[in-house]
């Protein structure tokens, strides 16, 4: 990437002269498109002819560099400095907690600002190191609008969705922590490896339907794919939905990340009661949407996440209904013991069972990986939002089963 240093010389910013405003109440410019950073920018001042030149620099410091404080922005002029910290922010998510697993898994507990006369909110984002790769769990929503009746989240209220900055500031906090951007001495201007970070692929399984929160969401994920900035590949980016039926048409044609559905029953009587959403969005909907996904191929296929649960959908029947189903979609099976949470009616199948089940859809010639547990000693499991010390505590709430989240995407 060519040096910025010229950058100094471009005519100083007048900023008119207003009140400084404490960080939590001014805007961010992370997740802010580059049409909306542009318009942001001019509205404080900067010359149109600045503009597209300002807001490049500015992809550079954040999204390549990871600053998350203006004076880190060592060439840019002392005045441009002193507007932008006039008017905006580029400061993290506060960290309430940091949990470090024995297995490598790591767990942030984030506090959001208030939102116009709303509180500050609170979400999980989760770690998991795999061999070859990083995994990072990205929440949507504060809480979720879905019920599903095998899940400790849903007995979670929606508080409000996520905005694209504070999605996307899981990734950035979380490349803070392991280090994933470039130390603060490099050069500007210096070529940085994109290869070798700790969190190569993301999954959008954390709290809440990414799908009801869809502009938050794609802008998010298009910033995170940028090649001009975080750089990760879409085939390294999975977005998780219970199935949204018209938002994964979109999702294919807008965002174009890879897809997994939270299937976990193939008849509909079943799906109906395990994931409510299937009421307005039937299988057959929902499976035809899939096939009608873009680019699916061997290389770039859809994951369907069944959790097993013992004597509910675990049966031989169930399996050989799967295949039937999924026949002709390039797929991925993912099978998930069921992890009890208090209050649960519901038990995970037998191991032989999961076994039995993982071997008739591994001969139908589909994979079928089953996820082991990981970091159970922090508690980052599937729906469990609350440890069972503190079970009514909402800030214990857990991101999804880590062995959900690993394994997604392609190591392209």
């Amino acid at each position: 990437m060519a040096s910025m240093d010229f950058l100094n010389t471009a005519e100083p910013v007048k900023a008119p002269v207003v009140r400084n405003l404490p960080a939590a109440e001014k805007p961010s410019l992370i997740g802010l498109s580059r049409e909306d950073m542009g318009r942001a920018l001019a509205e404080k001042g900067v010359p149109e002819r600045q503009v597209k030149m300002r807001v490049s620099q500015l992809w550079h410091w954040l999204y390549v560099r990871g600053v998350s404080d203006f004076d880190d922005m060592t060439n840019v002029s002392k005045d441009m400095r002193e507007m932008l910290k006039t008017h905006f922010t580029v400061a993290r998510p506060e960290i309430v907690e940091e949990q470090v697993s024995s297995d490598g898994t790591r767990k942030w507990l984030l506090r959001f600002p208030p939102r116009g006369a709303g509180r500050p909110v609170e979400i999980e984002t989760v770690y998991i190191p795999e061999e070859g790769r990083g995994t990072l769990c990205i929440s949507s929503q504060v809480g979720c609008t879905l019920t599903c009746s095998f899940c400790h989240t849903g007995t979670q209220k929606l508080v409000r969705n996520l905005t694209a900055e504070e999605i996307l500031s899981q990734l950035l906090l979380a490349r803070d922590r392991l280090g994933d951007f470039p130390d603060r001495d490099t050069p500007a201007g210096a070529i940085v490896p994109a290869e070798g970070r700790k969190v190569s692929n993301i999954v959008m399984m954390g709290m809440g339907e990414p799908l009801y929160n869809f502009e938050s969401v794609k802008t998010a994920l298009l910033i995170a794919t940028d090649g001009d900035g975080l750089s990760l590949s879409k085939r390294r980016v999975t977005l998780s939905t219970s199935g949204i039926v018209p938002e994964i048409y979109r999702t294919g044609s807008e965002i174009g990340v890879m897809l997994a559905i939270s299937l976990h029953a193939v008849r509909d009587e079943l799906r109906d009661m395990l994931v409510p959403i299937n009421k307005k969005y039937p299988l057959k909907d929902l499976l035809e949407a899939c096939r009608a996904y873009p680019s699916l191929s061997n290389a770039r296929r859809i994951t369907f996440e069944y959790v097993m649960l013992k004597d509910v959908n675990d049966s031989l029947e169930d399996a050989k209904l799967l295949v039937q189903l999924l026949k002709g979609i390039p797929a991925k099976i993912n099978l998930i013991p069921f992890n009890p949470w208090p209050g649960t009616n519901y038990q995970c199948s037998d191991w032989e069972q999961i076994e039995r089940f993982a071997d008739f859809i591994n001969q139908a010639g589909y994979a079928s990986p089953i996820r082991t547990p990981r970091g159970r000693d922090i508690l980052a499991a599937c729906g469990q939002l609350k440890s069972e010390s503190e079970r009514m505590r909402k800030v214990e709430r857990m991101a999804f089963e880590a062995m959900m989240i690993a394994g997604h995407g392609e190591d392209d």
